[in-house]
């Protein structure tokens, strides 16, 4: 079966994500890169054995038209790939239907530490360290959530639908491009859910909560918080103001980005 090519160019952040390029020189610039292949691949195959996951992507235009993820290739064709961009309106042709707003997530088990950052400001995540990759697809896709993961094979499922590759290494430079990303400045509730199971919060009255804290925090403290999910209580001690200023770091951060 002869070799046949087309010339892909891809935009933004999805540069980053690239595989290096088979080694015919060819590079990630105007006019692209090519890609070679047999057969009649779809545009998301072809996408995907470049390195990028088809959830990272929100337009493509083969000739300059919009196509969906199945369309064929048949070798010739120009084709420009497109992020998502939260703070953009949705393009014409656009693959897949707005995220959820308020945004929520799904994080796999190597994003222990965002998964508890998202949970601190508010964030609906679900997180499980037995978690699996079918799974995982699986809560995103039913519950409409955004999968963040290290994994680039977890988001070539079909199943996902929304999901992003965190791209930073170290867990605060994670939080910083999470935040940045999905504008989450603009959801920020801090302290209202549940680090440990990420269900919400609820005011209890001290006499309610009295036998289970110590006497030092029933005499200094008169306001508490009680998750009716793991039973476990909350109070405003000196660790929440090490919270707030981890919180108003990263919100700093990722505004001057």
């Amino acid at each position: 079966m002869a070799v046949r090519t087309a010339r892909f160019r891809f935009y933004g952040c999805l540069t980053d994500l690239l595989r290096p390029p088979d080694a015919g020189g060819d590079h990630a610039s105007i006019p692209g890169r090519r890609y070679a292949f047999r057969g009649t691949p779809s545009v998301k195959n072809a996408i995907e054995a470049q390195g990028v996951p088809h959830p990272e992507v929100d337009l493509i235009l083969v000739d300059g038209s919009p196509v969906g993820l199945d369309a064929p290739i048949d070798g010739g064709e120009r084709v420009g790939v497109y992020p998502f961009a939260r703070s953009l309106g949705r393009p014409d042709g656009a693959l897949r239907p707005s995220p959820p707003d308020p945004p929520r997530f799904v994080c796999d088990v190597h994003l222990g530490r965002l998964a508890r950052f998202l949970r601190m400001i508010g964030r609906d995540v679900r997180y499980a360290t037995d978690a699996g990759d079918a799974a995982l697809a699986r809560v995103s896709d039913a519950e409409n959530r955004i999968l963040l993961t290290r994994d680039r094979e977890l988001l070539n499922r079909s199943r996902v639908t929304h999901g992003a590759f965190v791209r930073a290494q170290d867990p605060d430079r994670r939080r910083v491009e999470t935040v940045a990303r999905f504008n989450l400045d603009a959801y920020v509730d801090p302290f209202t859910r549940c680090l440990n199971c990420n269900t919400l919060l609820e005011p209890v009255r001290p006499e309610r909560v009295a036998d289970d804290l110590p006497d030092r925090v029933r005499r200094a403290h008169d306001s508490f918080y009680r998750c009716r999910s793991c039973d476990r209580t909350f109070w405003e001690g000196s660790h929440v103001d090490r919270m707030r200023d981890e919180i108003r770091s990263v919100l700093c951060r990722a505004s001057n980005g």
